[in-house]
């Protein structure tokens, strides 16, 4: 990384070139004219439309940060490179801010996550399930327990986790209020292509599925967990690194702040075969216009 971009300059000479590959039809932010600004010695541009002046920040996720280009490429290599992620004590060290400005930092780089290009559905076979993603009440302390939260109803008070992930292919996560058919049919109709081979356990939730796709089912409750080619272990081993993330990395999540941490890891999971410096490149061409401020953060 310090070897790619020694200095400042060669970072913001890296983005522009990611923003505008084509310098003839560089675009101004404040006026939207493609091809009329021009480049100013201290490597900051002009528009001749509208006379105002630009970085390559402007626009961008960056651009009301006091932080060098050069920290924020760190960071946004380093969370796209763990598996796990980084939590921002430790990114806090390792690029020498605080951990408030940390924090802030990995929030926006996880909100330049949330793409919108996963926009094609998932054509099969699909397995699909629910996690359930949180402390325990039995062991939380008195003072947090929910004492008429007990037994199975303890499972309830987690937060939901709804994923579909094709085998071999793209993940697809959402936090969800609860399992019912109403709030999960939405979400695999819009993700799932009609009559794919789609596999889950044997929740009442998804037999009105046989109707749209070539459901198939185990059923967990009798000990099966494999039956021919249908099976949920593909969608389970995800769930378990999820888990693993949030317990040895960020710890909790709160309910405001969940979806962010699930597109994330969806995000690391679908570039799971791209190279370190090709995901970094990547998440750095979607962090214009995904502005969040840390009023938005903590309100």
């Amino acid at each position: 990384m310090s070897a790619a971009f020694p200095d400042e300059d060669a970072c913001i000479n890296h983005f522009r070139a990611l923003r505008w590959p084509d310098a003839d039809k560089t675009v101004c932010p404040h006026c939207g004219v493609i091809g009329k600004p021009y480049t100013l010695k201290n490597n900051t541009h002009k528009c001749l439309e509208c006379l105002k002046k630009f970085t390559v920040r402007n626009g961008t996720i960056f651009e009301d940060s006091k932080i060098g280009l050069r920290k924020w490429f760190m960071a946004v290599l380093l969370m796209t490179s763990h598996k796990k992620g980084i939590s921002s004590c430790q990114l806090a060290k390792d690029i020498g801010v605080t951990q408030k400005t940390a924090w802030f930092m990995l929030h926006r780089i996880r909100n330049a996550a949330m793409t919108q290009e996963f926009n094609a559905p998932l054509t099969g076979p699909v397995e699909l399930d629910e996690a359930y993603v949180g402390p325990n009440p039995r062991f939380q302390h008195k003072n947090k327990r929910n004492p008429l939260v007990v037994g199975r109803a303890a499972a309830n008070a987690k937060k939901i986790v709804f994923g579909m992930v094709e085998r071999d292919g793209e993940l697809r996560v959402h936090h969800v209020a609860d399992t019912r058919k109403k709030m999960l049919a939405p979400i695999i109709l819009a993700n799932i292509e009609r009559g794919a081979k789609v596999y889950s356990d044997e929740g009442a939730q998804y037999y009105w599925m046989r109707s749209e796709y070539m459901h198939r089912f185990v059923a967990h409750t009798l000990g099966q967990y494999v039956r021919g080619e249908t099976s949920t272990n593909t969608i389970e081993g995800v769930f378990s690194h999820f888990k693993r993330t949030m317990l040895g990395t960020y710890h909790k999540a709160s309910d405001q702040h969940l979806d962010r941490y699930l597109q994330m890891f969806a995000y690391r999971w679908n570039r799971r075969d791209m190279g370190e410096g090709e995901r970094v490149n990547d998440l750095l061409r979607s962090t214009k216009g995904r502005k969040l401020s840390y009023k938005m953060l903590i309100s």
